[in-house]
Formats: structure tokens, C-alpha cells, sequence
């Protein structure tokens, strides 16, 4: 009857601590993800981790989109979701526009151990365009102000590696609103270039698009790439209790290996591609300072005009 009794008041001890944990405050999670793809598509990746995260936790988790990467960067900003996933520049822009009130967590980690991925330019392989130089005086299209690969990114580079300014260098200069509709405009001729990014050249955005049959193969070429760039993190608002930020960080964390098939989905893994995503690093703000940075300049650049 003793040990009965000392049971049961362990598991009351610990039903009482649950119950007077964050989940009571924060009953439904909402997490962001940023338009590098059509809404369909970004939903049936993320959602084995919206179920996974839903029964780990033990709350309600919905996933929320917007239609371009200002729309999750201003909801995070707003109290009106708790965590977004999101690019080196986007997380720069919400460590922006919260005055520093942003945690990043975690950030991919690939099969070799490394966390970064690559700007490309891209064109149609029959355009005429082998380089950036003959793009001169055409159509290119970067992706959204605030991605690091469709615009910060190349941007910076076109400015201090490659010594022009793109609204010079080009004929014109315009936005996709994404990276999958920037190589969509460049497969049926409304832009010359477009930036985009890939991971290695057997994954990235048009081979993605490939694979879905989104367009044809053999019709996209990538003619630039930028030195390696620091993969986005896992951000959750500031202002969230310390023990949800890390019991949630410690769930993502976990998912790799919890629900193998379902992070295969998510990281969008391919037999094909040598280096596939493995799991996740965990990271902190110090290791995005230079990306807040280069968006300074960049915004300084363009008003400036100079």
C-alpha cells in the first residue's frame, strides 16, 4: 500500500506539472513556411511534421502559408503564428522587424555534415545565355525581396563579385514572387534569367519541378552560382516561454528518426540526390549576423540609387 501509495503521488506530481505547462497557454501551434513552391505542394510536405509535432506535443498544429515571404515574416512579427521556417534573409527581415525579438533554433543539416545550400541563375538551355554576360539588356527576375538565394544573395554578388549592378546589367529587372514561378517564367520565355536556388546540381528548384512533371527536363540550364550560403533557421517568436521554445526545437529535432517516411517527405529526399538532408543543427543568432548585414547594405544600395 506504501509504494501504491507513493506511486500514485508521483503521477500526480508530474499530471500537475504537465497540466501547468506551456501547452495550457499555447493549446494550438502555428507554424509558417515561406513560398518557395505552390501552396499544394508546401502543404503535403510539411504536413507529416504538422501531424508528428501535433501527437508529440500533445497540442493543436496547423500550418500557415501566405502568397509571398513577407506574409509569414509579418505574422511571426504580429504575434499571430509562433514558428516559421524560414531563409537566412527572411529570418533577417523578422530579426528586423521585431527589433531582435526572434529565436532561431535549428537548421538543416545534410548527409556530409554541411548546412548550406546555393544561389543559381538559370536560363533555357536553347536561350543563347551561357553567363551572366550575355544576359546583358534581357529580362531577369529575381524571386521575393526577402529571400537570401532569390534575391539578397545573388544580388550582393552581382554587385561586389561580379562588378555590375543588375538594374544596369539588365534589360530589366523584376520579381516571380517565387522561385518555382521565376523557372516557370523562364521555361515559357517571360523572363531571359532567373534565380533560384539548388542544394547540389542533382536537387534544387527546377530539378524538384522536373521530378514533378512541373515542366519538361533538358529545358533549364544554370549559368551562375554563388559561394556557399548558411541554411535558414527554425524561428520562433521571442516572446514565447523559454520551455515551449525548446520543447518544440527538441521535437523537430527528433523527427528525422521518429517518423523516417514522413521526414523524407518533408526534406523532399530523392535516391538520386548524392548528399540528401539528414537532420538538423542546432543554431544560434550570432551565425546570421552577416546575412543581417548584407541586407542592410543591400537596402542602403537601393536607396541610394547609386
Amino acid at each position: 500500500m506504501k509504494l501504491f501509495t507513493t506511486t500514485a503521488l508521483a503521477l500526480l506530481v508530474a499530471s500537475s506539472a504537465l497540466a501547468e505547462g506551456w501547452q495550457d497557454d499555447y493549446q494550438v501551434l502555428k507554424f509558417g513556411i515561406l513560398s518557395g513552391e505552390n501552396e499544394q505542394d508546401r502543404i503535403m510536405r510539411n504536413d507529416p511534421l504538422r501531424a508528428y509535432l501535433a501527437e508529440t506535443l500533445g497540442v493543436e498544429v496547423e500550418i500557415f502559408t501566405a502568397g509571398n515571404y513577407d506574409g509569414v515574416i509579418q505574422a511571426l512579427a504580429a504575434d499571430q503564428i509562433e514558428i516559421a521556417r524560414l531563409g537566412s534573409s527572411s529570418y533577417a527581415a523578422a530579426y528586423t522587424a521585431t527589433n531582435g525579438g526572434v529565436v532561431p533554433t535549428l537548421t538543416s543539416e545534410k548527409m556530409d555534415g554541411s548546412t548550406g545550400y546555393y544561389s543559381i541563375v538559370v536560363t533555357r538551355c536553347d536561350s543563347g545565355i551561357e553567363n551572366l554576360e550575355d544576359a546583358a539588356g534581357k529580362v531577369h527576375a529575381f524571386a521575393d525581396p526577402d529571400s537570401t538565394s532569390g534575391y539578397a544573395v545573388p544580388y550582393f554578388n552581382m554587385v561586389n563579385l561580379e562588378g555590375f549592378k543588375p538594374e544596369e546589367h539588365f534589360g530589366t529587372v523584376t520579381f516571380s514572387g517565387s522561385h518555382e514561378a521565376g523557372v516557370t517564367g523562364v521555361v515559357n520565355g517571360t523572363f531571359d534569367t532567373a534565380a533560384t536556388y539548388q542544394n547540389n546540381d542533382a536537387d534544387g528548384v527546377f530539378q524538384r519541378m522536373e521530378d514533378k512533371g512541373m515542366i519538361d527536363a533538358g529545358l533549364v540550364c544554370k549559368i551562375w552560382e554563388s559561394p556557399e550560403i548558411t541554411s535558414g533557421p527554425w524561428t520562433f517568436r521571442g516572446n514565447l516561454p523559454e520551455a515551449l521554445i525548446e520543447d518544440v526545437t527538441a521535437a523537430i529535432e527528433a523527427f528525422p528518426t521518429a517518423d523516417p517516411e514522413g521526414y523524407k517527405l518533408y526534406s523532399s529526399w530523392t535516391a538520386e540526390d548524392p548528399n540528401p538532408d539528414t537532420g538538423f543543427m542546432r543554431v544560434n543568432a550570432e551565425r546570421y549576423e552577416w546575412i543581417v548585414e548584407m541586407r542592410e547594405w543591400i537596402k542602403q544600395e537601393r536607396r541610394s540609387g547609386s
